[in-house]
């Protein structure tokens, strides 16, 4: 069985507290986009796991894939071996959420594969046992989220007369490089408040709290968010703890992009 799990952009991203459990909680419109990994998943006579496309690092019983068959089979114990295979398209440590969306996305088609009933706030419940950003792929659609990121109310995010533009350095940014230095905060305004605004507003009042530390560490991203403004985009921001900085465009615009020639970039 086949399934392709897409990843997100964060619209906005503020980090109002840390949580006594160690977590920190958090305000973002998390926003899928649809550039995709490949996931396949073939029962076998035993637990296999195997990837294409771009390397993935790490050792591979860290891989939320893996960790999410895991997880199911400790309350699924009758639950069969697989041959998992993974094709990855979605850069990782970018702050797309690549990662995540396998191992949600992983819950979701065991599920299904092997009939297993699972409702959705069970799996959801898994899914943020397996990292934060887990949850909001099995819901997979424009979602205020609070707490840890598990907390979702859907949101209307009207992006119909523009298109995105995905800019990544190759720079791989660590979840604790990005924490590194970030003091909490509570913003004056909410980002629910702020993306019902005209797009034409986010520039002055949309933040990601990430972009200081990692700017300052990597301050080639920075300049690639600097030239997109110049190429005239309406917004544009670092996406999560990534190095993925993303743009919006109005849909006639149709910017050069050779400044850009040795990054990864798509249009979404």
């Amino acid at each position: 069985m086949l399934s392709f799990p897409n990843c997100k952009i964060n619209l906005g991203l503020n980090i109002t507290s840390k949580r006594a459990d160690g977590y920190h909680n958090l305000e973002t419109v998390f926003y899928p986009i649809h550039l995709k990994d490949i996931l396949e998943v073939i029962q076998a006579d035993q637990l296999q796991f195997t990837t294409t496309g771009l390397p993935i690092g790490g050792a591979a019983e860290d891989n939320l894939c893996l960790k999410a068959y895991q997880l199911l089979k400790q309350d699924f114990p009758d639950l069969p071996a697989v041959h998992i295979h993974l094709h990855k398209v979605i850069p990782m440590g970018a702050g797309l959420g690549g990662g995540s969306s396998d191992g949600a996305f992983m819950l979701t088609l065991l599920n299904k594969k092997f009939n297993l009933q699972i409702p959705q706030e069970q799996l959801l419940n898994y899914a943020l046992s397996l990292g934060s950003d887990c949850p909001f792929f099995i819901i997979n659609n424009p979602c205020i989220a609070t707490g840890r990121g598990e907390a979702m109310i859907p949101v209307n995010v009207d992006l119909i007369n523009h298109k995105i533009l995905l800019i990544n350095p190759n720079i791989h940014v660590s979840t604790k490089e990005a924490f590194a230095g970030l003091v909490p905060n509570q913003p004056a305004k909410s980002i629910g408040d702020i993306v019902n605004q005209p797009i034409e507003t986010w520039k002055d009042d949309l933040r990601n709290d990430f972009e200081a530390t990692i700017f300052e560490q990597h301050p080639e991203i920075n300049l690639i968010k600097e030239q997109l403004y110049k190429l005239g985009a309406v917004y544009a921001s670092m996406t999560g703890t990534g190095s993925t900085v993303y743009s919006i465009f109005k849909k006639d615009q149709q910017p050069e992009l050779s400044l850009f020639a040795n990054h990864f970039q798509q249009w979404v």
